[in-house]
């Protein structure tokens, strides 16, 4: 006669070889219950209504971020400070105003300085020289890159070249001062992502690398500007996202508008982050809210950090 506690030994043996044998049938998916912990940040660029018409500044852009928001990291653009990008004094302000927050500086989206995919190299090199002050105001803010755009006309191959050119040289400079080059897909051939992708491959750089933005995939547009006419030439942006991210320094979330259960109703959420998630992306991912008239600037953040949150449990 078996006594009990050797039955119950025998009986857990047995359940324990089963459950072996079903996990080595079973696709190893099933028994990853790892969570998707991504942190947040608040791109400026989703205040920028509030910015152009000077209800807010960028000095108080990180008390809002994360006194209203709850977020506690952000992302300048520096058309919001254009002019003090070498004022100390200034610098010191916004540094002071993120510690007293407890907010993160992670980079500044810079706009504006030339272009560094010209195909006149004069042109090119002034545009690199041009960005040389935002590098060091990232340093001094303590922000792990500058977001610079590959606007350039010109074929492919010419813009190749040019973009190249102007990033091997850019880097340079931003490694000096450990600060990262970082490109987002942001419109002309930049929404390529194949072919963005091959630039910073052929610049083959640790402090080179991608801002893979969800919503930027306009490669041309009707009457040839950058934001304002319809799009007539669309990149696929769920395959553009997913050739850019091995080279990601960051992620931008971009919304536009929203359901009513909260989705949003150009891009595919979850579709989105399960490409960033299976990456192995570990960083930031930046709220964007790209705004439209049916919906403030405070209700488009909070609906984008809600959708994000929610994704992030569905991961």
């Amino acid at each position: 006669m078996i006594n009990q506690d050797r039955r119950t030994f025998l009986k857990k043996a047995a359940l324990a070889t089963g459950g072996l044998a079903i996990a080595a049938s079973t696709p190893s998916f099933i028994w990853n219950t790892e969570k998707y912990n991504f942190k947040l940040s608040l791109a400026q660029w989703s205040l920028h209504k509030s910015l152009f018409a000077g209800k807010i500044t960028t000095l108080d852009f990180p008390t809002i971020t994360k006194n209203k928001y709850g977020i506690e990291a952000v992302e300048y653009v520096s058309q919001f400070f254009y002019d003090k990008a070498k004022d100390t004094a200034y610098l010191n302000d916004l540094k002071g105003r993120c510690s007293d927050s407890d907010v993160k500086s992670l980079l500044i989206m810079v706009d504006n300085e030339g272009s560094l995919a010209d195909t006149t190299k004069s042109l090119r090199d002034k545009a690199v020289e041009n960005h040389y002050k935002w590098v060091e105001a990232a340093n001094y803010l303590g922000c792990h890159s500058i977001r610079v755009n590959l606007h350039g006309e010109g074929t492919e191959n010419e813009w190749k070249e040019a973009s190249i050119d102007s990033l091997s040289k850019l880097v340079n400079f931003g490694a000096d001062h450990g600060v990262n080059i970082i490109v987002e897909n942001h419109g002309q051939w930049s929404s390529k992502g194949y072919l963005l992708a091959e630039v910073i491959k052929q610049v083959d750089h640790k402090y080179c690398g991608t801002l893979p933005d969800f919503g930027n995939f306009c490669v041309r547009r009707r009457d040839g500007d950058l934001w304002v006419s319809p799009c007539v030439e669309e990149y696929d942006k769920y395959k553009g996202v997913q050739e850019l991210l091995p080279f990601a320094k960051g992620v931008s979330a971009k919304t536009f508008a929203f359901d009513d259960e909260g989705n949003e109703t150009t891009i595919d959420f979850l579709k989105m982050m399960k490409l960033v998630k299976n990456s192995g992306y570990k960083g930031y991912v930046g709220i964007e809210f790209e705004g439209n008239k049916h919906i403030s600037e405070e209700d488009g953040i909070l609906k984008t950090k809600a959708l994000l949150e929610k994704v992030k449990k569905q991961l």
